[in-house]
């Protein structure tokens, strides 16, 4: 492996142009294929194997000529105070929306409140339904427009409206703000580990330019493979995060073997043979992680595991090819201002003493052997107990509130009450009671069944006495007469528990009905859906977790040959991602300081949160495990002792890991301001993770743990050793290189011809 990405590495430097132009047009194809795309597809809300798609593909069966798909928006009219929309001039204004409503092309049909009975017993609030011809995605900006337009009139007729609904989301997408705050802290970050600008800057531009191809990529096949908004979001944070922390890597190995007095080309084939290498498993084992989604069988969650998987295979490649390339065009602009001087002839004295000086200012940079990574190594090295019960205790007192975990899917009611859709729902639940923003949907299959409609009324009679339903729709029958739907509304809202325990309640008294009637029936809806989808993602975390874990430790044994380190590496991981999770409870579920990051309403996580949490920080978490432990391991195969190796470790990691996870904590964190309920959570959770492995565990659990281990941490039983195949992450091949062979690529002169051929034995 290292011998392969250090000739990757020389050829990508000699060959810069080539690498530079072949980006350049793999961004230019995909920019011009994401432009011209149909954009993003309709929220995918397929969920095989659960009982509400069971319903929902019952009534797609059952009533062919029904629009299921078609989008709806909800006019919600409130009277003044202390006056009645029925009153004649509310009443007139209302039927006058109505109309104004039905006009547009898209529209299908508009329910008039009045004839619907869509008002509230006390009068004071009434609702039209508008549903439209196409799906949510379809729906144009002239008919919103022309939605809010109707509704102004009302307003000035004296009536409070608001509006909701599918067709009034207008796509979201991305405001730009995460973007701007993530890149900008990452600028600073850089600029204080490097102290150049160009070295700060490096790893921002290829990081930029991965982006681009991964997110042009998304859009280009958004429509044929059916990829949401969401997906697009997610690719340009994994892989902006990854991609600046995988280019700082590679720079930052880069600058070490310049200072080691290496020629440029040479030191760029070293960074990627050695750096690079670790990379490699660090990618693999986040596209591990986030292919592992496909695992829950949820169609919305692979798609975008794999999509976000994609963008950090691109961040690799760029990595391991443009960063080099880069290298090559200003092989000394990225070294500290004293390094470069001396280095920019190609007079061998002038170079020898350039690479003096590189060795200067890298023993500055590192500090020798009094940097600030190796005090806090030799601390912990001198007090592990206490570091490592202080680091588990810590984590495990915020991973308690995580029991109380409650899953869903927030709607409306998470927005802003700036919004008009958040102001629509509330205006419902006060006119109509909590449920009826939830209403539960019942699909009776009563096919064979001699008497269809007395069944049908029997199971509408019983579900409609079950304590915590307040009403029951008039069953709607398809025109074999043999399948009905009808609505229950509960008494509590959609995201209550008490809902949940409602659902369940009608489920178990199916079989009794069933024998009563012949009849089979099924709940739906979008309360339903989520409870539904919640308990599945919960069914599904153990195997997944079974499932990436044991893979992972797996490669991590390949990569460290070892065992305690695998093992050590995943349940630190889970420590941290509880303690992720617990924070989240405390903030989105309980309220506590919510305010500060912008949560309008507290209520259960996002039912696919933890699945995503999960995924994603278990390969973030790896990435600063193989970065940091794989200079202990190569310090230890070079002869040191297992307590100086992770000194030596953190003498040459230390800051850079650190500067890694800042920079992903400020891109994860910049997501909270996106409007999205989902976004917000995950880029909350992300940061949160994020900030507690890498300062908690990778910096004081692991070498607290290393240090009690010793030499038995890098124990791997003889039988095993035979079985594991061996790869060289560590760069021994590289080191073993012969000396004249060495000295060969030493005093190769720097400014060779890009197309002169170069051979390297390794």
């Amino acid at each position: 492996m290292a011998t392969f990405l250090y000739r990757l590495g020389r050829t990508a430097f000699r060959r810069r142009g080539y690498v530079a132009l072949m980006w350049l047009a793999i961004v230019a194809a995909v920019g011009l294929g994401g432009m011209q795309a149909s954009g993003a597809s309709s929220d995918d809300s397929s969920m095989p194997g659960i009982e509400s798609q069971k319903a929902y593909d019952l009534m797609q069966q059952r009533f062919p000529g029904a629009s299921a798909d078609g989008a709806g928006a909800t006019v919600v009219f409130v009277a003044p105070d202390g006056q009645k929309v029925t009153a004649t001039g509310n009443r007139k204004a209302i039927e006058e929306t109505v109309d104004s409503l039905g006009n547009g092309s898209q529209v299908a049909r508009v329910a008039d409140p009045f004839e619907s009975r869509a008002v509230s017993k006390d009068g004071s609030t009434a609702y039209a339904t508008v549903t439209y011809k196409v799906a949510k995605d379809k729906v144009t900006d002239a008919s919103r427009t022309a939605v809010n337009k109707s509704a102004d009139e009302a307003r000035e007729a004296g009536l409070t409206v608001e509006t909701g609904g599918s067709a009034m989301e207008a796509g979201g997408g991305l405001s730009g703000v995460a973007e701007i705050v993530g890149i900008s802290v990452a600028a600073v970050v850089l600029l204080i580990t490097f102290g150049s600008l160009a070295a700060a800057g490096l790893p921002l531009l290829t990081a930029i330019v991965g982006v681009a191809v991964s997110l042009f990529g998304i859009m280009m096949l958004a429509h044929p493979l059916g990829l949401t908004s969401d997906t697009g979001t997610l690719g340009m944070m994994l892989g902006l995060a990854v991609g600046i922390d995988y280019a700082l890597f590679v720079v930052s190995r880069y600058r070490e073997e310049r200072g080691k007095g290496h020629t440029p080309q040479e030191a760029a084939g070293l960074a990627v043979g050695t750096a690079g290498s670790a990379v490699v498993f660090a990618g693999l084992t986040v596209v591990i992680a986030l292919a592992g989604l496909s695992v829950v069988g949820i169609p919305m969650l692979t798609k975008m595991g794999l999509a976000a998987a994609g963008a950090v295979v691109i961040a690799v490649l760029v990595a391991l090819t443009f960063v080099p390339a880069f290298l090559g065009f200003w092989p000394n602009a990225v070294l500290a201002r004293r390094g470069r001087k001396g280095s920019r002839t190609g007079d061998k004295a002038e170079a020898h003493a350039g690479s003096a000086q590189n060795v200067a200012v890298a023993k500055e940079e590192q500090g020798g052997k009094e940097n600030l990574g190796t005090r806090w190594a030799r601390f912990v090295l001198r007090r592990p107990i206490p570091v490592l019960i202080l680091g588990v205790l810590s984590l495990g007192a915020l991973a308690v509130p995580a029991a109380s975990l409650q899953l869903g899917m927030p709607g409306d009611e998470a927005k802003s009450t700036a919004t008009t859709e958040r102001r629509a729902y509330d205006d419902l639940a006060k006119g109509f009671g909590p449920g009826f923003n939830g209403p539960l949907t019942v699909v009776v299959d009563a096919k064979g069944v001699s008497d269809p409609k007395a069944a049908v009324k029997r199971i509408s009679e019983k579900i409609g006495d079950t304590k915590g339903i307040v009403s029951v729709s008039r069953a709607g029958f398809n025109k074999a007469g043999d399948t009905a739907v009808f609505q229950a509304t509960p008494s509590t809202a959609p995201t209550d528990a008490k809902t949940k325990t409602l659902v369940k309640t009608i489920r178990a008294e199916r079989p009794a009905l069933e024998s009563d009637t012949s009849a089979t029936f099924e709940v739906t809806g979008s309360t339903a859906l989520n409870i539904d989808v919640a308990a599945k993602v919960q069914s599904a975390l153990v195997p997944y977790l079974i499932t990436i874990v044991g893979l992972a430790v797996v490669l991590l044994m390949v990569v460290f040959r070892s065992v305690f380190v695998p093992l050590k590496a995943a349940l630190g991981f889970l420590l941290s991602v509880l303690a992720a999770l617990g924070v989240m409870v405390l903030v989105f579920q309980q309220g506590h300081l919510a305010s500060l990051f912008g949560v309008e309403q507290t209520g259960p996580i996002m039912s696919l949160m933890p699945i995503f949490l999960v995924g994603i920080v278990f390969g973030l978490a790896m990435d600063y495990e193989v970065f940091l432990v794989s200079r202990m391991r190569e310090a230890y195969t070079h002869g040191e002792s297992a307590r100086q190796a992770v000194v030596s470790g953190f003498r040459h990691s230390a800051r850079v890991v650190v500067a890694a996870a800042l920079i992903m904590i400020a891109v994860f964190s910049g997501f909270i301001a996106e409007d999205g309920s989902m976004i917000k959570t995950i880029g909350f959770g992300l940061a949160a993770a994020v900030l507690f492995d890498a300062f908690v565990v990778r910096m004081a659990i692991v070498p607290a743990v290393l240090a009690l281990l010793g030499d038995k941490a890098w124990w791997l039983p003889k039988w095993l050793a035979r079985i594991l195949p061996r790869v060289d992450v560590e760069g021994e091949a590289l080191s073993r290189r012969p000396a004249e062979n060495q000295a060969q690529a030493e005093n190769q002169p720097p400014a060779q011809a890009p197309d002169e051929p170069v051979e390297v034995r390794v």
